[in-house]
């Protein structure tokens, strides 16, 4: 995929955990993990820091295996990256019951705290609704977790709007469905430019591989995940995520090789 968007080393570290080593045990020697985010163009010192700014977020663990130095996924990363990647990689959006989860958020008047709640319910897939508002088409199971550590007080319900025909109004007030699309249709041209899968090597496969991913994981902070009973006709997400499955698909063999090959090597 042609790599317009730079992997920055916390994106890479924590794809390079949620996407291969979750299969792997959660765990890579410290040399593996520079070598393989040294792939995407990331340097070392970057790395590292990376690595020690989740270590002290509670994400990773140093752990050592037969002597040789690495890092582990906490608990509490594998669960959250275990859930992120299932919507990496979900063949669509969840069947739709027609209700909405409304949440409202006090952050007590605390900027920096806002900001928090923010970028959490939007990665949770909720969008602004008025004042300490948010809502979403469906509850997320990690709300509450989310929430716990931000030490503010919410409260929530689950219902159908009336009159429940303006669904579609509602999801368009809420958020820039306009600006949305733009941003799959650019994904999908990226993807056009991208080089055929057929002959590429393990470390290309890698690579490529890698940046398609990190370029889609951006939508978890961006697409809702909308149901199709609330979007426009043709909407132009639902094609450029078979576009990115296919294409992740066609690349994984190739580079799944490349990480086995790294983790072999750094081990010795």
């Amino acid at each position: 995929m042609r790599h317009t968007v730079p992997v920055h080393a916390r994106s890479a570290v924590v794809d390079l955990f949620g996407d291969h080593l979750r299969r792997r045990g959660w765990w890579a020697p410290v040399s593996a993990v520079l070598a393989l985010t040294g792939t995407v163009d990331v340097a070392g010192p970057a790395t590292r820091t990376a690595i020690s700014r989740l270590v002290a977020q509670g994400w990773l663990e140093a752990h050592s295996e037969e002597g040789v130095r690495g890092y582990a996924a906490t608990p509490r990363a594998r669960h959250r990256w275990e859930r992120a990647h299932d919507r990496v990689y979900a063949p669509g959006p969840p069947a739709w019951d027609g209700r909405w989860h409304l949440v409202h958020v006090d952050s007590g008047g605390d900027r920096r705290r806002r900001e928090q709640v923010a970028r959490t319910m939007t990665y949770l897939g909720y969008g602004r609704w008025g004042s300490g508002g948010w809502v979403s088409p469906r509850p997320s199971p990690e709300l509450e977790p989310s929430l716990e550590p931000l030490e503010v007080g919410w409260v929530a319900v689950h219902g159908r709007l009336e009159p429940a025909q303006d669904a579609a109004g509602l999801a368009a007030r809420v958020w820039d469905l306009d600006a949305l699309a733009g941003e799959h249709r650019r994904f999908e041209q990226a993807l056009d430019a991208s080089p055929a899968v057929a002959g590429l090597g393990p470390q290309v496969a890698y690579r490529e591989r890698t940046v398609l991913v990190h370029a889609w994981r951006r939508f978890l902070f961006q697409d809702p995940d909308l149901p199709p009973e609330v979007l426009p006709r043709d909407w132009p997400g639902h094609r450029a995520r078979r576009h990115f499955l296919d294409r992740a698909a066609a690349l994984a063999p190739a580079a799944d090789r490349y990480v086995d090959d790294v983790l072999a090597e750094t081990r010795r």
